[in-house]
């Protein structure tokens, strides 16, 4: 058996950027023109006219207060609303490989590592341009890895449950390295034309290098052990499941076709069974919340992750206990946690333990306990 480690991790962050200001600034206008184009159902009552949206209500909403994003145009054009993706051919590098090709570049280059120490490529992530082939079989391609590829989908917990595999893979020596890879590009799924989530989503990659320890040449935290726990609920949902919005007549404008949650039950329901899986985790390994020296738990809402700190610690956790990119990024499904994780972890001392956590539709949790190496 060998011991799995977090050798590198890498981000491909969007050069473009929509700050609150802007987003509010193009749904009011789309707001504006949907009440007067329907001013007439909207006075008899046959249809409810749509509300303003506000800075203030998404940074109480949520804590975030930018996103990037792959395109800005669609999304900031209030007869649009949505990103303005150019289909590529089926000669051309596909859009998720060719973001995720950045991330895991850069994550090699910080293990010290290239391709061909590489066997396997894991992308697990809420989105996926096709169902096949496989967009890990394309990015092994680019990268010229030899060995194999597949695509994994559990929401937001993607990242940790590839982890997860990966880590196994290692621990049984099927594999040397493996590649985890989360390309989201969740504004291409996200419904622009909504108030009650409009601010959510943003696009990002990351990219996660798992190793043998003993083939670890930078500093690396070892996987001490990891734990998957589904739940099924209805309450967060998307029906569509592809970037293209190429739908039969009729489907275009149904709302069940992009990002659906019931916000209150998700945060109801949600925080118990998080909080409680990783109390349950870190006890079943032998540790205790106060030996923790960092979570990155999954960026999808500042309340949520705040009273999760609260429950698994026992008191308000520090900004360096919990540290947050949700201001700067927003919800980024499954990526999030690891772009916690790999802004945040360069500064712990050997002997430090964390966790990463991740949770959403599903419902799905997923952990990972590491000590710094």
């Amino acid at each position: 058996m060998y011991q799995p480690v977090i050798a590198g991790t890498g981000v491909f962050t969007p050069e473009q950027i929509i700050t609150n200001k802007e987003l509010v600034a193009a749904y009011n206008a789309y707001a504006d023109r949907f009440n007067e184009r329907h001013k007439s159902e909207i006075e008899a009552g046959e249809i409810e006219p749509k509300a303003h949206s506000s800075e203030e209500f998404i940074v109480k909403a949520s804590g975030i207060e930018q996103r990037h994003v792959m395109d800005k145009s669609g999304v900031l054009d209030p007869e649009i609303m949505h990103p303005l993706l150019r289909e590529r051919s089926d000669d051309e590098p596909s859009i998720m490989a060719e973001m995720a090709v950045d991330a895991c570049t850069k994550a090699l280059e910080k293990a010290g590592k290239t391709a061909g120490d590489v066997d396997a490529v894991i992308v697990a992530a809420s989105n996926h341009e096709r169902p096949y082939p496989a967009i890990a079989i394309e990015v092994q391609d680019l990268l010229g890895i030899d060995g194999f590829g597949f695509d994994m989908n559990v929401a937001c917990s993607s990242a940790t449950f590839a982890i997860q595999a990966a880590a196994d893979m290692i621990r049984t020596g099927s594999a040397r390295a493996v590649l985890v890879v989360n390309p989201e590009i969740c504004s291409g799924h996200l419904e622009w034309r909504d108030r009650d989530c409009h601010f959510i989503f943003g696009d990002v990659c990351t990219a996660t290098l798992i190793i043998r320890k003993e083939e670890a040449t930078t500093p690396h935290f070892e996987i001490l052990s990891t734990r998957c726990l589904t739940q099924f609920s209805n309450n967060i949902r998307n029906n569509n499941g592809f970037l293209r919005r190429c739908r039969p007549d009729g489907m275009k404008d149904r709302r069940d076709m992009q990002f659906m949650q019931n916000g209150r039950k998700v945060f109801k329901e949600v925080v118990p069974i998080v909080a409680e899986h990783m109390l349950t985790h870190l006890e079943e390994e032998g540790h205790r919340p106060d030996q923790l020296r960092r979570m990155w738990l999954h960026q999808a809402n500042k309340a949520m992750n705040d009273f999760i700190g609260r429950k698994v610690l026992g008191r308000v956790p520090t900004p360096e206990e919990q540290p947050n990119i949700l201001q700067d990024y927003a919800n980024t499904s499954s990526a999030g946690s690891i772009i916690a994780f790999s802004k945040y972890s360069d500064d712990l001392a050997p002997g430090d333990l964390g966790i990463i956590c991740s949770f959403g539709a599903g419902y799905s949790v997923g952990s990972v306990i590491v000590k710094r190496a």
